[in-house]
């Protein structure tokens, strides 16, 4: 068992630095992109093309150290209370906080980004990253109270709400077909480097 536990640890611990890497690319403005959402349409060596979200065709580099993190999708009912999540919601018609989608983290990541802060996903999307408080199913879906060291909020999560988590991921994933966020850095030379990317499992699209 303890090496059981040693081999799965070790995974979780560089996916772990994926998602602080990329909570540290999200709050950070600059000029230019830090993270590339699309569909990876070709690899070439340490090239990849990326059909952007947007519809844009976006050339970008793989790092040498590139890391990888799998996204999977799970169930609502995988929301307990005591569970570490993400959460991107956006003003609801009754001024709640609707959820656009929401990540559970792995034990090992807790803690990760905590807090509350505006986010890109959509117009007036926030994410907030903390751990359930309580949990209250409803007709339409679950009302979550979650709690941070600044504060807390009540999520409402649809049963349409994607739910997913982190699983370690490989560098043999990004390839042609699959559904990515990458985020980059500008090189010297204007091009752009994907050193930290998360890809979606089982043809799905990473939501966040």
């Amino acid at each position: 068992m303890p090496v059981q536990r040693a081999t799965f640890t070790r995974p979780l611990v560089a996916v772990a630095m994926v998602a602080v890497s990329t909570l540290c690319a999200l709050a950070q403005k600059a000029p230019v992109p830090t993270r590339v959402r699309g569909t990876i349409e070709s690899v070439d060596g340490d090239t990849m093309q990326v059909k952007s979200r947007s519809g844009e065709d976006v050339r970008l580099h793989i790092a040498s150290d590139v890391r990888v993190a799998g996204i999977t999708r799970i169930s609502l009912a995988d929301i307990k209370v005591g569970s570490f999540v993400g959460a991107t919601t956006v003003p609801g018609p009754d001024g709640g906080n609707n959820a656009v989608e929401v990540h559970v983290f792995p034990e090992i990541m807790r803690g990760t980004g905590e807090g509350s802060r505006p986010f890109d996903l959509k117009p007036n999307s926030t994410m907030t990253n903390a751990t359930v408080a309580e949990s209250v199913v409803g007709n339409d879906g679950h009302t979550l109270l979650v709690k941070y060291k600044d504060g807390e909020k009540k999520v409402f999560v649809s049963p349409d709400t994607p739910v997913v988590t982190y699983v370690p991921g490989e560098k043999s994933e990004l390839k042609a077909g699959a559904k990515i966020i990458a985020f980059v850095r500008p090189l010297p030379d204007g091009s752009l480097e994907a050193n930290r990317v998360s890809v979606g499992r089982d043809g799905l699209t990473p939501p966040m």
